[in-house]
């Protein structure tokens, strides 16, 4: 479950590179969030679906999605813009014993809401999260063929750890290379990842 302290912290605003104001909240369990969630799935062009972990325009993996948000396995910052949801990200953890200090990062901006600092502001949100449940690490695996996320990535300070081959397979059937990219939360201070305020 999410903590008072943390809940606390939501809702906040926030203004992009363009100008737009951005409300970030917490996602809640519910049909409301599942609904909002489809929603955005469903304008998402097929390249973008490609390259998700997990299928979010399938209502049973967004109600997974959304009973892991309830059993506190997941915590998700929704960015709004005139109540509709402009991006996310997702903090994950396993309740593994031994990769309990261990997120994983995930991530994603709608395309009209691309190239001006959401997808900067969200993970900055994910960065304090995870400092606030008590993670060492975030994680985040992406496809070799993802070059902007990345890119992005790595300014922000994340690193490659491991390269595996022929991993997983997409929507398609095709086979893929994994990047495992990792951040060291101890000591986060890095102020270019912070949102404008």
């Amino acid at each position: 479950m999410v903590s008072v302290d943390l809940r606390r912290q939501y809702p906040k605003n926030l203004r992009l590179n363009d100008g737009k104001e951005v409300a970030i909240r917490l996602m809640e369990p519910g049909e409301t969030d599942k609904s909002a969630i489809l929603k955005f799935a469903s304008g998402l062009t097929e390249d973008d679906l490609l390259y998700l972990r997990t299928d979010i325009t399938d209502p049973a993996a967004v109600a997974q999605w959304i009973a892991n948000v309830a059993s506190g396995n997941s915590i998700t910052v929704i960015a709004d813009v005139a109540g509709e949801v402009a991006g996310y990200a997702s903090v994950h953890q396993e309740p593994a014993r031994w990769t309990r200090r261990v997120g994983e990062l995930r991530v994603n901006a709608g395309p009209r809401f691309r190239g001006v600092g959401l997808g900067r502001a969200l993970v900055a949100e994910v960065f304090t999260i995870g400092q606030s449940l008590g993670l060492k690490k975030l994680c985040g695996l992406l496809t070799s063929e993802q070059h902007g996320a990345q890119t992005l990535f790595e300014r922000l300070g994340f690193r490659v750890e491991a390269d595996l081959q022929d991993w997983v397979e997409d929507r398609h059937g095709r086979v893929r290379d994994i990047l495992v990219m990792t951040y060291k939360l101890d000591g986060f201070t890095d102020k270019a990842a912070q949102p404008q305020r």
